[in-house]
């Protein structure tokens, strides 16, 4: 049996117990057992179960360290489900575009962790279909109570019903997400050869990741400090909370803001500029104007911008660099051919332009607040493609030439498989995969019922050429006719 096919039955083999059926895409509802049931619900319902608690447990305190009535909690529930999924919300007059990125990332990470975990190495494509499905159903449905909700409540409390459209679209386009993230994670080798991705844009990928989470963690110290900085400014801040409840409400707001700022700090960080209505700032500039009274704000800077602040331009700099010389590290990157390098510098740069479009928002008489995102796009790949090329090259000259890594360094792309032949080796023991002989032998080897009917010819047969014999020394020679059994479970009657 040639090794091609062995390779090929084992990507969509597995352990008997988990063999799909042949027929598992077109089984429907069939091929759903109990098991997977249960599985499907725990996807569907345990992030929207968690985020509701969650929701209910806070409005609950809030009204009643407030002193307020229960009249309301249902409506302030159901549009804290909204407004935790980015629909826009209008209280009152006031159109509330900017929501906070804390709740959201948690409930799209409990959702890719389930989906995440309700893959299995044989999964169909009708199984990746149900946990989909399952993944944004669920949402979707608490979506429309809370939905009905706001439209009842809107007599009680001053909130406008939103558009049910845009809350449709966010819910839905939220939990896919989700669900693609934790499916891609799960089968992330499966799919780069399905896509037949080349390694330079498998190691572009994995370097955009790279440089985007160095973006943030330099951004969010960046926050800090500067909280720290102006941490007298906290006082002025807190005047409006009133008494303890307040106080508390108004600190959990913040920290929940806090990505939202973090993603703004990155702009400024690349040399564009984040406003608050009428203000902005910048490293460049400082356009004063009024700020909200919110504790996390303390953070924004006041006053015309310092002679020193561009020398925070290194940061998106360094995490180029960076960036270039590890893609050198895993690529196979030339000077005249920085594929990996560009594709880690546009991934990344669209990864953050998307964010940073989340992260901002019209905030009522404010107006808007957020990045300037044209600017921000541009210079950020800018910052990323420039000097991580110029990482590369030093790289190529000096560290590592091309094709070959360092002593001290582990290639994360080592165990994967780059053709058909490599997966025989691959998945030999991984994850309940077959091996060469468990193969065969679920699938029935067929072996021989008839006897091997054979003669021995002690002298080898001459061979006539041209008037002429030849004998040739060679060994005994077998004159033997083997005839098969009927092969089991085919169409094929006779092997002979």
């Amino acid at each position: 049996m040639s090794s091609s096919r062995n390779s090929s039955a084992r990507r969509i083999g597995g352990p008997r117990s988990s063999q799909p059926h042949p027929d598992a895409d077109e089984a429907g509802f069939l091929s759903l057992t109990p098991e997977r049931s249960r599985v499907l619900i725990a996807v569907a319902g345990r992030p929207s179960a968690f985020g509701l608690t969650t929701l209910v447990v806070l409005v609950l305190a809030t009204l009643l360290a407030a002193g307020s009535d229960l009249d309301g909690a249902s409506g302030a529930i159901a549009a804290s489900w909204l407004g935790v999924h980015q629909v826009p919300l209008v209280i009152g007059k006031t159109s509330l575009g900017l929501l906070p990125l804390l709740p959201t990332a948690l409930l799209v990470w409990l959702a890719a962790r389930e989906c995440a975990r309700a893959v299995e190495p044989q999964c169909t494509r009708a199984d990746l279909g149900w946990i989909v499905g399952a993944a944004v159903g669920g949402p979707l449905l608490v979506t429309i109570v809370c939905l009905a909700v706001t439209e009842d409540a809107s007599g009680v409390i001053a909130l406008q019903p939103p558009n049910t459209l845009a809350a449709f679209v966010w819910v839905a386009a939220l939990y896919l997400l989700a669900a693609a993230i934790g499916i891609a994670v799960r089968l992330r080798r499966e799919l780069f050869v399905l896509l037949r991705l080349p390694d330079w844009a498998v190691s572009g990928l994995y370097g955009a990741g790279r440089s985007v989470l160095r973006l943030l963690g330099c951004a969010s110290a960046v926050v800090v400090v500067s909280f720290l900085a102006h941490v007298s400014r906290l006082g002025d801040m807190y005047q409006s909370a009133g008494n303890v409840g307040g106080v508390l409400g108004l600190t959990l707001l913040s920290l929940a803001y806090l990505p939202n700022l973090v993603i703004h700090t990155v702009g400024v960080l690349v040399g564009s500029s984040a406003q608050i209505g009428v203000a902005s700032f910048g490293v460049f500039s400082v356009v004063g104007g009024p700020i909200p009274a919110f504790p996390l704000l303390a953070a924004v800077p006041t006053g015309p911008a310092a002679g020193w602040w561009p020398v925070v331009l290194l940061i998106p700099a360094a995490v180029g660099v960076l960036g270039g010389l590890d893609i050198a590290r895993t690529s196979t990157d030339r000077i005249g051919a920085p594929w990996a390098t560009l594709v880690s510098a546009a991934l990344a740069a669209l990864a953050l332009t998307v964010a940073g479009a989340v992260a901002g928002g019209e905030l009522g008489e404010v107006g808007r607040v957020g990045l300037h995102l044209p600017i921000f796009a541009s210079v950020t790949f800018a910052w990323l493609a420039i000097p991580g090329y110029a990482g590369l090259v030093f790289a190529r000259w000096f560290l590592v030439p091309v094709g070959v890594p360092p002593a001290d360094y582990t290639d994360p792309y080592d165990d994967y498989p780059d053709d058909d032949a490599d997966y025989a080796d691959y998945y030999e023991t991984d994850d309940g995969y077959y091996e060469d002989d468990d193969y065969y032998d679920d699938y029935d080897r067929p072996e021989l019922e008839a006897p091997l009917d054979a003669e021995l010819v002690d002298e080898p047969p001459a061979i006539e050429t041209i008037g002429r014999s030849h004998d040739h020394a060679a060994g005994d020679i077998v004159d033997a006719e083997v005839v098969e059994a009927d092969l089991p479970d085919s169409d094929r009657v006779d092997g002979r």
